[in-house]
C-alpha cells in the first residue's frame, strides 16, 4: 500500500497512540444534492473505525446551519434516540433538515462535554460537517466563528480517492499549530432508519491512530485510501482547557466524503 499521509510544509505524520479514538459524528449520507431534500442527520459519539463501543450524549450546547453568512439555530430540532452500536447501545440525537436552497450548508455541533472515565478527563468535540446543493460553493472555505474549527482547504463533498484533503486549524481564529490531529473513517453501514451500526465494520483499521500534525501555520494535508466519510479530529486545539475541575481537551472535528474519481 502506498503511503497514506502527506506532510504540508513542516506537518509531521506518523501512526501513533492507539485505534480507539473517540469520534463526534455529524453524519447524514447525501452530501450533494440536486433536488430540494429533507436531510436525516445523525448525532452519534462513538469508535466508528474499529466499529467499537458507543457512548453517552449529554445534552448538546449548540447545533446550528450557517448558510449564505447566516447562521440558524438547530437545537430545538433535535430529537433523542437510543443508538445500537455493534457491541453497546447509548444515548444520541437526531434532527431533520430542509435544504431548498443552491450552496453549501454547514452544520455544526458543540456537544456537551464528555467524561472520560479511564482518562479522569473531559472531552468536548465541536464538529462540523457539509452538505452541498446544485454544485454551487457559498462559502464551504470560510471559517464559521467557532472557539475551535478546521477550515477546510479542500471541498469537503468533492474529495477524490487518490487525491488530498488539507484542513486547517483555527484556535478562537487564528491558525494552531503542532496540533495532533486523529484521522478516522466510518467503517460499519449505518441503518438510518434502526439508528444502528453494523454488526461488522466493512473494511480493514490500522494497527494504531493514524495521525497528522499541524504546521506553523495550522494546516495538515491527508491522502485518501478509499471510498467514503473521513473524520479527523484535532486534539485540545481549543481555548478551553477544563470543566468542572478537571482536565478538558476541547477537540476540532471535521468530517468529509470521498469517492471513486469516474
Amino acid at each position: 500500500m502506498k503511503t497514506l499521509l502527506m506532510g504540508v510544509a513542516v506537518a509531521t505524520l506518523a501512526f501513533a497512540g492507539t485505534a480507539q479514538a473517540h469520534f463526534q459524528l455529524l453524519y447524514t449520507p447525501n452530501v450533494t444534492l440536486d433536488a430540494p431534500e429533507e436531510l436525516d442527520l445523525k448525532l452519534v459519539f462513538g469508535h466508528p473505525m474499529e466499529n467499537g463501543h458507543v457512548m453517552d450524549m449529554g445534552e448538546p450546547e449548540a447545533f446550528n446551519v450557517h448558510f449564505k453568512g447566516k447562521t440558524e439555530d438547530l437545537l430545538p430540532t433535535l430529537k433523542p434516540v437510543t443508538w445500537q452500536g455493534a457491541h453497546n447501545e447509548a444515548k444520541a440525537y437526531e434532527a431533520a433538515y430542509k435544504v431548498r436552497r443552491n450552496g453549501d450548508y454547514i452544520f455544526t455541533l458543540t456537544p456537551a462535554p464528555y467524561y472520560e472515565k479511564g482518562e479522569d478527563i473531559y472531552i468536548q468535540q465541536i464538529t462540523k460537517s457539509f452538505v452541498n446543493k446544485a454544485g454551487l460553493p457559498t462559502g464551504w472555505n470560510e471559517p464559521v466563528g467557532l472557539p475551535t474549527e478546521i477550515v477546510p482547504l479542500t471541498k469537503p463533498y468533492q474529495a477524490y480517492v487518490g487525491g488530498t484533503f488539507t484542513g486547517q486549524v483555527l484556535s478562537e481564529g487564528k491558525p494552531a499549530a503542532g496540533i495532533e490531529c486523529e484521522i478516522e473513517y466510518i467503517n460499519p453501514a449505518i441503518d438510518l432508519e434502526a439508528n444502528a451500526f453494523s454488526k461488522d465494520a466493512s473494511g480493514p483499521t490500522p494497527g494504531s491512530a493514524m495521525v497528522a500534525i499541524t504546521d506553523d501555520n495550522g494546516m495538515f494535508t491527508f491522502g485518501i485510501p478509499r471510498a467514503g466519510t473521513w473524520g479527523f479530529a484535532c486534539l485540545g486545539s481549543g481555548p478551553d482547557t477544563e470543566h468542572e475541575g478537571k482536565e478538558l481537551s476541547q477537540d476540532a472535528v471535521l468530517w468529509i466524503n470521498a469517492t471513486e474519481f469516474k
